[in-house]
């Protein structure tokens, strides 16, 4: 049985619920009204992890005793560290502090290129439309068969509506930027599709791209780098600048289920020396970092100290 259809299972049926207690059944209730005003999706399993934990008779106000249920059950590692999740939720909920249990999915890595290689692609095509297609696969996350899909009426303003889902992710819209919308505005209006070709067509002239400025530009690393790697991209920043917020980023990648979205937070495994380090002492300085992408790691004396990973110059 696969994770998700595991996760399906444990998490299925809630008429052993009215056994509980009244207590139990209010705090389920709660955060199941936190989950809503938190923006969280509907279907996010967050709830149902919470509630089976109550069902197994797990004291939700005891951190401890979760912990213990969540051992005991006979569920895969990914499903207990999406439980964690789940609880931590709702320990915030209730100002609960605790130590999550470790738990790792044994997923397969994903190739996560630097945001550098991704713009030596993008600015070596001699093709307007590739340099437009990966462009947008790095502004707005979305799966390369998403963007073929896209259609003019799709975009408007500097709004791009990923009408077309592929399976397993929801429709979504994505702010993009002025570069953008300008490269789009270039291209030539000829069908209602915005990149009217064919997968395998596009990825053809990619390989063919990424062979070519590979040599010329002395970067094997560019031979690693597949449409999808824009997202995985996408994905894995959004891990780190949310200091791996699973909810945050299923939002953003538009995942149906979440157990898709962990693999990104746990793609991010910075060293110290990945980290661009920079300091402010005055609210303009502070300002103007924060703006730059940096993110606020510690403070001593009265100076912040912010650092931003190498591989991400932007959050575009």
């Amino acid at each position: 049985m696969d994770t998700q259809a595991e996760t399906k299972t444990v998490c299925a049926g809630g008429k052993s619920l009215q056994k509980l207690p009244e207590e139990t059944r209010g705090l389920v209730t709660k955060f199941m009204a936190y989950l809503e005003r938190q923006g969280y999706y509907q279907d996010t399993v967050y709830l149902q992890l919470v509630r089976q934990l109550a069902t197994d008779g797990a004291n939700l106000l005891d951190p401890e005793d979760v912990k213990a249920k969540i051992a005991k059950r006979n569920w895969k590692d990914s499903v207990k560290m999406l439980a964690t999740y789940a609880y931590d939720a709702f320990c915030k909920m209730e100002g609960i502090s605790w130590q999550p249990p470790k738990y790792k999915q044994k997923d397969s890595e994903i190739y996560v290129p630097d945001e550098k290689d991704l713009d030596q692609l993008i600015a070596g095509t001699h093709s307007k439309r590739m340099a437009t297609y990966l462009q947008c696969l790095k502004e707005t996350f979305a799966d390369p068969g998403e963007i073929l899909r896209l259609e003019w009426k799709d975009i408007k303003d500097n709004i791009i509506s990923i009408n077309y889902p592929v399976k397993g992710h929801l429709s979504g819209k994505m702010q993009v930027s002025a570069k953008l919308i300008s490269m789009l505005n270039a291209l030539p209006k000829t069908s209602k599709l915005v990149f009217p070709m064919k997968y395998h067509t596009a990825e053809q002239g990619f390989r063919k791209l990424r062979k070519r400025l590979a040599a010329r530009l002395q970067n094997p690393r560019l031979l690693n780098v597949s449409f999808r790697s824009f997202r995985h991209f996408g994905g894995t920043m959004l891990a780190e600048y949310t200091q791996g917020n699973v909810l945050t980023i299923q939002k953003m990648l538009r995942h149906k289920s979440v157990l898709n979205t962990m693999k990104y937070v746990h793609a991010v495994t910075f060293k110290d020396e990945d980290y661009e380090i920079a300091t402010a002492t005055t609210p303009d300085e502070v300002k103007q970092l924060g703006t730059a992408g940096f993110v606020k790691y510690d403070e001593m004396n009265g100076i912040h100290f912010y650092r931003k990973p190498k591989k991400f110059r932007s959050l575009t």
